[in-house]
């Protein structure tokens, strides 16, 4: 599925229940420490309780594993339907220090997720990540996405929520 370079196609709908055929990987952006309850996850967690548990077993075990920025987990949620936990934020709050994403970080979990992405021939659905809670700007992250996944060749599909 590598080589040709793709463009981001971009979707109105809701990004756990991505369109197409295939396998998929649905992309989103966790925080560092441990906390799961707000924004996209809670979407996520009404459709398979499988991402939460695992990331808060994940972030439990830290001291174990690879847990932190740039790190990403691949929970598998069906038959051909992944969930890619990326860790791409500093904390939960925006305050005297600033936003809590962390684009270098966004970028090296992108170029991870374009590798398992690769190796089981998926696409890659998203909401605009790290742009809501994490306080993101999307002319940041949009050319990660770009230079990690669909310059590669690897089909993306960002999903802005439909009313």
């Amino acid at each position: 599925m590598t080589g040709t370079a793709t463009q981001i196609a971009y979707a109105r709908g809701d990004a756990t229940a991505p369109a197409g055929e295939g396998v998929k990987i649905i992309a989103h952006v966790c925080n560092d420490l441990g906390g799961w309850g707000k924004g996209f996850v809670l979407a996520l967690s009404r459709r398979w309780p499988e991402p939460e548990a695992a990331y808060r077993r994940w972030h439990r075990d830290r001291a174990r594993n690879d847990f932190g920025l740039g790190a990403v987990q691949y929970v598998q949620v069906g038959s051909y339907l992944w969930v890619a936990n990326m860790v791409g934020q500093h904390g939960i709050r925006t305050g005297g220090k600033g936003v809590p994403v962390r684009y270098e970080a966004i970028g090296t979990a992108l170029g991870s997720l374009a590798a398992k992405a690769a190796e089981l021939g998926a696409s890659v659905h998203m909401p605009r990540i790290g742009c809501g809670l994490a306080g993101g700007i999307w002319a940041r992250i949009e050319p990660l996405i770009t230079d990690r996944l669909a310059a590669h060749g690897i089909p993306v599909t960002v999903y802005d929520h439909g009313d």
